[in-house]
């Protein structure tokens, strides 16, 4: 057995012994920056929905929305304790790269607050999204907020592809890889209209407070 396979049967074992509370604790690592694939828990909760009566699909996407938030705090913690060189300097211990960091923090410097639920869809970025929101000393409770509407979408998707796939869930995750593509796309075409309009209101505002002073003289 590979290590991946032995990886993903243990993430399925801590499932099936814990239920609810393992998919929580596997999420919260996901959401800590630790390589733990939301594309194989959530599915696989999805199934266990499907075939278990001890599962529902809204019971597994909360589990999950709980995990995500709950690690999201650990690694938003971090981010504003620690800082940047201190993440750097252990990170790579969990596999945590200067470049997964350089991408969360270039998506909340040009986003701002927006990027904590937007971010939650995007591959790579959802992971380690919390770190540079800590780092910018966001605010606790928009931070928490956000983290949590943005999850629910996502787990919710890949819990019910699980459901509706049944024996075959594990043909979600490459779905949701092809998947992961369009969204980046849709994502940086709603921002560049966002930014555009940005732009044009400010240009707009600017051009009448420049005029206001001639129409008052005349």
């Amino acid at each position: 057995m590979s290590i991946i396979e032995w990886g993903m049967e243990l993430i399925l074992e801590i499932i099936r012994s814990l239920s609810y509370p393992g998919i929580i604790f596997l999420m919260a690592l996901e959401s800590a920056c630790l390589p733990v694939p939301s594309e194989i828990v959530m599915p696989f909760g999805g199934f266990l929905a499907y075939s278990d009566q001890n599962f529902s699909i809204w019971g597994v996407t909360a589990a999950g929305t709980i995990g995500n938030l709950l690690g999201s705090i650990v690694a938003y913690w971090i981010g504003l304790k620690a800082g940047r060189p201190l993440i750097l300097r252990y990170g790579r211990y969990f596999l945590i790269r200067e470049k997964h960091l350089d991408m969360a923090e270039n998506w909340f410097s040009r986003y701002g607050d927006p990027a904590i639920f937007f971010s939650r869809m995007v591959p790579v970025v959802r992971t380690f999204i919390s770190l540079p929101a800590g780092m910018a000393k966001m605010k606790f409770g928009r931070f928490v907020i956000l983290t949590t509407l943005g999850s629910i979408p996502w787990n919710f998707a890949l819990t019910y592809g699980g459901y509706l796939l049944g024996e075959r869930w594990e043909g979600i995750r490459d779905f949701f890889q092809k998947l992961d593509i369009l969204i980046v796309i849709v994502i940086v075409i709603v921002a560049v209209i966002i930014v555009w309009q940005y732009l044009r209101n400010n240009q707009k505002k600017s051009e009448d407070e420049n005029s206001s002073p001639s129409q008052d003289n005349e």
